[in-house]
């Protein structure tokens, strides 16, 4: 074989190795972490199974089962690592009979019996979403450490996501698992009421990884797919972990749904479409389909208990989904599940929108009426959307001076430059004042 078909060769497998470690690594941190209980010491073991494979597989080549071959070279590791701690008697109580079954050094690829059974896997992979979004945790560092851990996102890409910078994502990610260590986080599902507990930060987590994804709060793009598909894929395995859990169903039916507009929310150009403009025809179909199923397992789930704030929220997603047109939008159904939302999970951004529910079923006057008790409140000083939707029922009202005013206020609010440049063009088309800046 030439030099040439040497190396391409070596990288094919670099390539495989990489691609097939950026899928297995949450497994891989799961399982070790379960044995060394540090997620810390669990990247490490599976950043060395990396190196192992980077170093045997372009000799000996590509293992049958890659996935595998890497679960075993990383959990080896965290066994020798555990029986050459001096704390190894006191793990060893814990850990039991899965260590001293162990499997002698050799080629993991020939040992598939090493490798942890799908349910096993399954727990660990709990267990490590539990953790990755521990109370303990800045909402931003769960967020951060769960696209790390659970993701599989790089450093770099983390930091690329959230503009922010790769120093600061990679600060961030060190002091979260100080946390954790130093705080001493069990490596554990939570149980009973703890878990309902806890189970509410891991589901605002993916909530947060999408919402940033769908409507994404500064740069200059909307919309930022590859958040909204990794927090969907977080989705959809929470909701295969949790089967019994209405609001994992119902997260995950919020999302499929949402996403099923994505390709709809922006134009050609980039720039935003609203809900009532956007062409149909370029929902995803597939994911509404997926939507309504995940939405019939939450209420199954719920056995006839009230609908938890995931749930209600796929149902006003679904109303939308199920709409042909936006002119059979079920308007009053969205105001009655706003308002029982509002009850199950009170917030001025959910008036907010239960205020624009209102102003469609009801008349824009309902609409504005709500929306100034809230302003008057102060609680939503700062939020770009206030002054937005305000702006859009003036606008509904004839009051086009007033409505271009508000418009120009949202848009000096808000920090993404799309969003703030279809403002400025409402406000231009709202009110006499055309040659604002940017308003053409």
């Amino acid at each position: 074989m030439s030099a040439a078909r040497g190396e391409a060769a070596a990288e094919e497998v670099r390539r495989v190795v990489e691609t097939v470690f950026r899928m297995e690594s949450p497994r891989l941190i799961a399982a070790t972490a379960r044995l060394v209980r540090e997620i810390g010491t669990a990247e490490e073991l599976a950043q060395d199974a990396l190196v192992a494979a980077l170093e045997q597989w372009p000799r000996e080549g590509i293992p049958d089962r890659p996935g595998a071959w890497l679960m075993t070279a990383a959990r080896r590791r965290a066994v020798d690592l555990v029986r050459r701690r001096e704390r190894y008697a006191r793990k060893l109580a814990v850990l039991g009979r899965e260590l001293e079954t162990a499997p002698p050094a050799g080629d993991p690829a020939e040992d598939p019996a090493a490798v942890p059974d799908a349910e096993a896997i399954d727990d660990d992979l709990l267990r490590l979403l539990f953790v990755s979004c521990h109370p303990v945790l800045s909402p931003r560092s769960r967020i951060t450490l769960t696209l790390r851990l659970l993701g599989g996102l790089s450093t770099a890409e983390i930091a690329r996501a959230f503009l922010a910078a790769e120093s600061a994502v990679a600060q961030r990610l060190v002091r979260a698992k100080r946390t954790l260590a130093e705080r001493e986080v069990p490596f554990e599902v939570p149980v009973g009421e703890d878990r309902q507990a806890r189970l509410g930060s891991v589901l605002e987590v993916v909530y947060l990884i999408f919402n940033e994804g769908y409507a994404a709060t500064e740069g200059e793009d909307l919309v930022r797919p590859a958040l909204c598909e990794e927090a969907l894929r977080l989705a959809r395995v929470l909701a295969g972990l949790m089967p019994r859990e209405p609001e994992v169903h119902g997260l995950a039916a919020l999302l499929e749904l949402q996403a099923s507009r994505l390709a709809a929310r922006t134009g050609p150009d980039g720039y935003p479409v609203l809900l009532r403009d956007q062409n149909r025809a370029r929902w995803n179909r597939l994911l509404i389909a997926r939507g309504f199923t995940a939405l019939g397992r939450a209420e199954e789930a719920a056995r006839g208990a009230p609908h938890g704030p995931y749930v209600l929220q796929a149902a006003i997603a679904a109303s939308h989904a199920g709409a042909h047109r936006y002119e059979d939008t079920d308007w009053a159904r969205i105001a009655t599940l706003y308002g029982l939302l509002a009850r199950q999970a009170p917030s001025p951004v959910v008036e907010l929108n239960r205020a624009v529910a209102l102003g469609m079923a009801e008349g824009p006057e309902r609409g504005l009426a709500l929306v100034d008790a809230l302003a008057a409140q102060g609680a939503l000083d700062g939020y770009h959307l206030l002054p937005s939707v305000r702006g859009d029922l003036l606008a509904r009202l004839g009051r086009g001076p007033e409505a271009a005013a508000e418009f120009r206020r949202a848009a000096a609010l808000t920090r993404n430059a799309r969003e703030r440049a279809l403002l400025l063009r409402r406000a231009a088309e709202s009110g006499p004042d055309s040659a604002y800046p940017d308003g053409k």
